[in-house]
């Protein structure tokens, strides 16, 4: 028998997004919330950087604002971009009042009292990035996490994959408007499916990454709330501006480990082998551009060259400045022999952030009624074609709040539906002996999108891509048909999903902006547009 669960809201992931949003619900309904894996291994655990927020006398919201519209190529919404900023203080103000412990200046401002040290990245004109040393998002899921478990309220369910959403018009009941009513989730524990139902559900599930062979992502970013929601008839929008972080860790004995774009912005510079700086000849930025133009700088020398990796050397920075600044990387890459107070670091481009995704207004409402999208999973607009760094945590923050202020405000509208929702039904599958095919499927997949839906593309790389992608999407449908359902078969299937997203959205845009960037199309069109795609074109 199916084991059921009840309660007002459903949270489907545990990042920065799922939790801020549990915690500002949790004085007013019950809340199950679904981790895919222990609390800690998600994607703002590993958040080095910080958070973007307009904070000091000298930064304005205008300044912001225009940092963020330049860096997005001209694709970001206005209004989502200036909603984000003007709710930025705030957000960061309530995770002060929640324990988080930024970095401060080493000394006081004159008034006995010591200020938030800030930090600069790429894209952004002022210092505004408060952070926690080089672990910021440590810091933050650290304490959220730590919170969650002394709500009553609030009950967590750790190590389940969510399997599909569970609609109205799923279940066959007549009405004009769909409505979100739950979840059935994979106990990777017990191997059994549990029905999870709701009033509310809210999507935190991350980006996609793992679609590519080489990513700075956890184990858990496999487009899953992105692939459910598409398959319940949500739209999504903005799937081809992948962003590929210009600095990961290259070494045979270090996995996916990003190195913060902080460095760069307190002073580190890309070289080639050779020493040799090469930014300033791509762009007047330097070290400091858009994320997309360093990325592609560091992939046009190493093609060219015909290196495995460039160098990030901060070593021309005082030894303990460094060690305060960086303590994470520092004693990572200490570990593996390499001692950035001395020794430049080998690094490569990964993917890094999906910055398109399932498509929600500024109160996280997407299509279908009572289903909310919060964080990378969701298209708000505010990222445009490539995001500006410490951005993402900011938009958790802001549309997690948006999204439990909406969910509120209908507390007294929602009726109890009187639908009964099935139990899972195994009763026509069997045990897999075959689970090759999956490991196989996942390899050729990954590597495909690498090769094909890389940083930069052409439209016969897209074709090729696409036409495997349907290969493996055949292949990986009759296998899901006939066998129980395993976290590795959910993770493909929603990959392959996500990968047939990406190359639609990839092969509608006949131009090259921000991290979209086709040998085919050069140029950049004088109209920016979203490209939006649903399943009822």
């Amino acid at each position: 028998m199916t084991i059921q669960h009840r309660s007002d809201v459903l949270i489907i992931g545990s990042g920065a997004a799922g939790l801020t949003c549990a915690l500002q619900l949790c004085n007013h309904f019950s809340i199950n919330i679904l981790s895919k894996s222990e609390l800690s291994e998600g994607s703002t655990y590993y958040a080095q950087g910080g958070i973007a927020a307009v904070l000091d006398n000298e930064d304005s919201v205008d300044s912001h604002v225009s940092d963020t519209l330049i860096a997005g190529a001209d694709l970001c919404h206005e209004d989502a971009v200036r909603y984000t900023v003007e709710n930025s203080k705030e957000a960061i103000q309530w995770l002060i009042s929640q324990g988080v412990s930024f970095s401060l200046e080493p000394e006081s401002n004159g008034n006995g009292e010591q200020s938030y040290h800030l930090t600069r990245e790429g894209g952004h004109s002022h210092r505004r990035i408060i952070h926690s040393a080089d672990a910021t998002g440590k810091e933050v899921q650290t304490t959220l996490s730590e919170l969650i478990k002394t709500k009553d309220s609030i009950s967590l369910f750790e190590k389940y994959n969510a399997v599909d959403l569970i609609t109205s018009h799923k279940l066959g009941l007549i009405g004009p408007k769909n409505k979100c009513m739950g979840a059935y989730a994979l106990n990777r524990t017990t191997r059994e499916v549990e029905l999870f139902e709701a009033k509310f559900v809210v999507l935190a599930t991350g980006g996609a990454s793992k679609v590519y062979l080489y990513t700075s992502n956890p184990d858990v970013s496999s487009g899953d709330g992105i692939a459910m929601a598409w398959r319940s008839g949500c739209r999504v929008a903005n799937m081809e501006f992948n962003q590929f972080h210009p600095t990961c860790l290259f070494h045979s004995k270090a996995h996916s480990f990003l190195i913060t774009e902080a460095l760069r912005g307190e002073g580190a510079l890309l070289k080639l082998p050779n020493g040799e700086r090469f930014m300033p000849r791509f762009d007047e930025r330097a070290e400091l551009a858009p994320r997309d133009i360093v990325a592609r700088a560091i992939d046009h020398e190493i093609k060219r060259l015909g290196i495995d990796c460039v160098y990030l050397d901060i070593s021309h920075k005082d030894a303990d400045f460094i060690k305060s600044h960086f303590p994470t990387i520092y004693q990572r890459l200490l570990k593996i022999d390499i001692d950035i107070t001395q020794d430049p670091i080998p690094v490569v481009p990964a993917a890094h952030y999906t910055c398109g995704g399932v498509v929600a207004n500024k109160h996280a409402e997407t299509d279908i009624p009572n289903l909310f999208a919060v964080g990378e999973v969701a298209f708000t607009g505010l990222h445009g074609a490539n995001r500006m760094a410490s951005n993402s945590l900011l938009e958790c923050l802001v549309y997690a709040r948006a999204a439990a202020d909406k969910i509120i405000s209908q507390k007294n509208d929602i009726k109890t539906e009187s639908a009964i929702i099935p139990a899972w039904d195994e009763s026509r599958v069997s045990n897999s002996d075959e689970e090759v095919v999956v490991s196989h499927n996942w390899h050729e997949l990954r590597h495909l999108m690498w090769n094909y839906v890389g940083i930069v593309r052409t439209t016969k790389r897209l074709e090729r891509a696409q036409r495997r992608i349907q290969l493996l999407k055949q292949e990986v449908r009759e296998y899901y048909a006939n066998f129980k359902v395993s976290s590795n078969l959910l993770e493909l299937r929603n990959l392959i999903t996500v990968a047939e997203l990406i190359i639609e959205c990839a092969m509608r845009r006949k131009e090259s902006r921000g991290l979209h960037y086709t040998l085919d199309y050069l140029q950049t069109d004088n109209v920016a547009k979203d490209t939006i795609v649903s399943k009822f074109d």
